[in-house]
């Protein structure tokens, strides 16, 4: 199936257009992380009390912050969460802040929130609560622990790439995937959504999807450069490119449709999980194009510029 068919679109001639958009979405976020919103860390790794209660009818979230605020509890954040369908539930999520710098029990915050409740909210009853409790010394555990496995996972596939194409493939599309998740991160910061473990996965998942959809584009520049040795790389680098955009736009627009789904309609459980997906899946399709591959002409224009041998290698046998 060929959407694009003896497409000859000039990619590396727009360079300075994907520049700036990736300049201004970076600068963006990191400006949030440092200045604004900083990175809004949930309690997964801040530490702290999630309560869970579930309300015999639809609850009243005003209401219930009064509720709250009348108890003396500060700094509750209170949210009602959507159920399968999209639509809010009865069930309402209130995030007590840690408050201490111990592994405590948080028990106390659990029945002060539903002593509030009780003396309080008067709109409808409500069932047992459910509490998640995050300790400091377990928060800042995760936080090392995300922050590991990100790093060794770029780390692993520059490797790999290394191996099996040559050392500036690697840094090319580990470049490209640093930027997809620093733009990822940086619309949590900008929307103000916590992060949580699952967006970790998510954005773990898309490293993954974000280098595989690279790979393709770079495989295809090796077989071309090896058929072209004549050809400038600027124009094997275009045709590569034009000659993977099927499979590119396919690929992607039926996972983007599937994860814009599952962020509509997925529920408040799934939301940071389905909209990390949906912008890096974006954001990694486009550093495909935009961001991977010119990196590779302006490396040979580097070479260039210190008189060192400027061409690529093409494709040949694997490394075993």
């Amino acid at each position: 199936m060929e959407l694009f068919r003896n497409a000859s679109i000039d990619w590396l001639g727009k360079k300075w257009y994907f520049l700036g958009f990736s300049l201004i979405f970076s600068v963006a976020g990191v400006l949030s992380m440092i200045f604004w919103h900083k990175i809004p860390l949930g309690v997964d790794f801040k530490g702290g009390t999630q309560i869970t209660v579930p309300f015999d009818a639809p609850p009243n979230v005003a209401h219930i912050r009064t509720a709250i605020d009348r108890a003396a509890i500060k700094d509750a954040s209170i949210q009602r969460i959507s159920n399968v369908t999209g639509k809010q539930g009865n069930d309402v999520k209130i995030l007590l802040p840690l408050d201490s710098a111990t592994d405590t029990a948080h028990d106390a915050g659990r029945e002060a929130v539903e002593n509030a409740l009780h003396i309080y909210y008067l709109d409808s009853g409500f069932g047992q609560p459910s509490v998640d409790i995050v300790g400091p010394t377990a928060g800042k555990q995760l936080q090392k622990q995300a922050a590991w496995a990100v790093f060794w996972s770029l780390v692993g596939m520059l490797v790999y790439l290394w191996f099996r194409f040559e050392l500036i493939y690697g840094v090319a599309a580990v470049v490209a995937v640093f930027h997809d998740t620093l733009i990822t991160v940086g619309a949590f910061s900008l929307t103000n959504q916590e992060i949580t473990l699952t967006v970790i996965a998510a954005i773990l998942t898309l490293i993954g999807y974000s280098m595989n959809d690279t790979i393709v584009v770079f495989d295809r520049i090796r077989e071309n450069l090896a058929l072209s040795r004549r050809e400038s790389l600027s124009d094997v680098v275009n045709r590569s490119i034009n000659q993977t955009l099927t499979r590119t736009v396919i690929s992607s627009g039926l996972t983007f449709l599937t994860v814009l789904s599952l962020y509509l309609f997925g529920g408040a459980v799934l939301h940071g999980f389905s909209f990390a997906l949906v912008v890096g899946i974006l954001i990694g399709t486009y550093s495909s194009i935009a961001v991977a591959a010119p990196m590779l002409v302006a490396y040979q224009d580097w070479r260039k510029g210190r008189g060192k041998v400027a061409t690529l290698p093409a494709k040949r046998g694997a490394r075993v």
